[in-house]
C-alpha cells in the first residue's frame, strides 16, 4: 500500500506513551500506510509514495463523539432554540421533540447535513444513537467517517396529555424484539465492506426500559465486548419518576442492578443526588461514577438552551469520572460544544479554575475512545488509525498562537479546519465535505421541515400551530 508523508508539519499534538498524555510536538513529520500510522516523530526516512507539506499546519487527533442523533436533531433547527415545557422543569423532552420528528423521507437527509457538520468541525468517530432507519448503514459508509452504530430499544414510550403530567405506555415484548432486531444490526454493521462501523447497546432511557431489558442488554454488551449507553439523570421529570419508583436516585438504581462499570456511558447524568434541583438524602452518585469507571457523555448545548447545567465537568473530572463529549443536537459541531462545556462548567463553578483545556480535549479525544474500547482512536502515535485534521495555524483567528489548541477551541473554531481525514482518507478540504453534498442535504432537510411544520397540530396534545408553539423572532409582514 502506498505511504503518505506529512513532512516538518509546525507542529502535532502528538500521544506520549509513557506520561499517557498528548503532548505539542514541534516541527516533526507523520506517515500513514493503509490508514495507519506508522510514523509520528522527527526525521523521518523511510519510503513516501505522497509527500505533503507540513509548513503552518498543526496535526491533531480526531475528535471522538460519544453521542449523537443524526436521523432527528437536525429537523430541530429553529424550533427547539428557546422552547421547554414550563410544567415539565423546562424540559422538552416530553411535549416538544415528539411533534417536530422527521418523517421517514427526512431521515436521510437529517443524516446527511448531521455528518457533513460534524466532519466539518473535527470529528472522525462517532456514536450515532438513532433508531433503525432503512439504508442507516450504507449511509453512514458513503460519508466516510468512523461510525459506532447504536440502535436505540426501549419497552415503552413517554407522553403527556396536558403540559404537565408524563405518562408511559409500555410493552415489554415489544422492547425485547426491538433489542433482538438492534443486536442483528450491530453485527451486520460490524461486517459491513466499509470496514469503519462497529456497535453500541443502546437501551434509550432509564424511565423507558424494564429493570430486565436493561440487565439483559448489559449482559449481551458485556458477552459481545461492546459499550452500552443510557440516557439517565438527564431531566428532573425522570429523577422523580425513578425515586418514585425505585426509592433511589437514576444512578443508584442503575448500580443496584449492577449496570455501572467500564464500557458503561450515561448520556447526560446532570441530575445527581447532590444537584440543587434534584437534592436527594444521599450525596453517593458522583462516587458510584468513578469507582466504577462509568462514563458520563456530556452535551451542554442542549441542555443550555433550557438554562439546565451539569455542575459541572471539571468537579466531575476531579472526582475521577471519565467524560466524553457529544453533540446531542443541532449545531453538530463539536468545537463549538467543547467551547460551551468549558464556559459552562466555568460558570457554574464560579471559577476559570474549575477545568483546564487539557482535561477538554482529553475528554473529546480518549474519554470517549476509552468509553467506546478503542485504543487506536482519539490518538496519533505509530499504530492507531490515521484519524486526524490538519488546522492552519497561520488563520487570523489562531494568531497569535501561544497556545494553538486554545486558540483553535476558543477562538478559531472549525473556521481554521484545513482539512479532515480518517483512514488516511480526506473526507473534508478547505470547509467542503468531500463525502456528501451537504448543500444539497440542507435544502432537501428545509423542505421537509416545512412538511413537519404542517403535521404539528396533529401531533400537538393542545393542537396549536408551530408558530403558536415556537413564535418566530420577528412578525412576518
Amino acid at each position: 500500500m502506498p505511504t503518505t508523508l506529512i513532512r516538518k508539519a509546525d507542529l502535532i499534538v502528538a500521544w506520549d506513551a509513557a506520561e499517557k498524555s498528548h503532548t505539542y510536538l514541534p516541527d516533526a513529520d507523520m506517515a500513514f500506510t493503509d490508514g495507519v500510522l506508522r510514523f509520528v516523530g522527527r526525521h523521518y526516512e523511510g519510503p513516501a509514495d505522497e509527500v505533503m507539506d507540513g509548513k503552518g499546519l498543526m496535526i491533531m487527533p480526531g475528535l471522538v463523539n460519544i453521542h449523537s442523533h443524526p436521523s432527528s436533531e437536525p429537523m430541530n433547527k429553529g424550533l427547539l432554540d428557546e422552547i421547554g415545557s414550563p410544567g415539565l422543569y423546562n424540559s422538552s423532552l416530553y411535549e416538544y421533540m415528539p411533534i417536530f420528528r422527521a418523517d421517514a423521507e427526512a431521515v436521510p437527509h437529517c443524516v446527511r447535513v448531521a455528518l457533513s457538520e460534524l466532519m466539518l468541525s473535527g470529528v472522525t468517530t462517532l456514536a450515532d444513537l438513532s433508531m433503525a432507519h432503512p439504508g442507516w448503514l450504507d449511509l453512514l459508509a458513503e460519508a466516510g467517517m468512523r461510525v459506532c452504530v447504536a440502535p436505540m430499544f426501549r419497552s415503552a414510550r413517554w407522553y403527556t396529555k396536558n403540559g404537565h403530567v408524563v405518562e408511559y405506555e409500555w410493552d415489554e415484548k415489544a422492547g425485547e424484539k426491538a433489542m433482538e432486531e438492534a443486536l442483528r444490526l450491530v453485527e451486520r454493521a460490524e461486517q459491513h465492506e466499509c470496514g469503519r462501523l462497529f456497535g453500541m447497546v443502546v437501551p434509550a432511557q432509564i424511565d423507558t426500559c424494564s429493570a430486565g431489558l436493561l440487565k439483559d442488554s448489559r449482559a449481551e454488551a458485556n458477552k459481545r465486548g461492546l459499550s452500552w449507553q443510557v440516557h439517565a439523570a438527564q431531566s428532573v421529570v425522570e429523577f422523580h419518576e425513578i425515586t418514585r419508583r425505585h426509592g433511589t436516585t437514576p444512578i443508584g438504581w442503575l448500580d443496584s442492578l449492577g449496570l455501572l462499570g467500564e464500557r458503561a456511558i450515561i448520556g447526560h447524568g446532570i441530575f445527581l443526588d447532590d444537584h440543587p434541583s434534584t437534592r436527594w438524602h444521599t450525596e453517593t452518585d458522583l462516587k458510584r461514577l468513578a469507582e466504577t469507571g462509568t462514563t458520563v457523555a456530556h452535551c451542554p448545548t442542549v441542555f443550555a438552551r433550557r438554562g439546565i447545567a451539569l455542575r459541572d465537568l471539571g468537579r466531575y473530572m476531579r472526582n475521577g469520572v471519565n467524560m466524553g463529549i457529544g453533540t446531542d443536537t443541532y449545531p453538530h459541531n463539536m468545537l463549538d460544544e467543547m467551547r460551551l462545556a468549558a464556559h459552562i462548567a466555568r460558570t457554574q463553578a464560579n471559577s476559570p479554575r474549575t477545568l483546564r483545556t487539557t482535561d477538554l480535549f482529553n475528554a473529546a479525544t480518549i474519554g470517549g475512545a476509552t468509553a467506546l474500547g478503542r485504543d487506536d482512536i482519539g490518538r496519533l502515535a505509530v499504530g492507531c488509525k490515521a484519524d486526524f485534521s490538519l488546522v492552519d495555524i497561520t488563520h487570523p483567528m489562531i494568531r497569535p498562537a501561544y497556545d494553538p489548541i486554545r486558540s483553535l477551541i476558543y477562538a478559531a473554531g472549525d473556521r481554521a479546519l484545513k482539512a479532515v481525514f480518517v483512514d488516511g482518507r480526506k473526507v473534508v478540504e478547505n470547509g467542503e465535505v468531500l463525502t456528501m453534498d451537504y448543500r444539497q442535504a440542507a435544502e432537501h432537510l428545509h423542505e421537509a421541515q416545512q412538511r413537519v411544520i404542517g403535521n404539528v397540530p396533529k401531533q400537538d396534545w393542545a393542537h396549536r400551530q408551530a408558530e403558536q408553539i415556537a413564535p418566530p423572532t420577528f412578525h412576518w409582514s
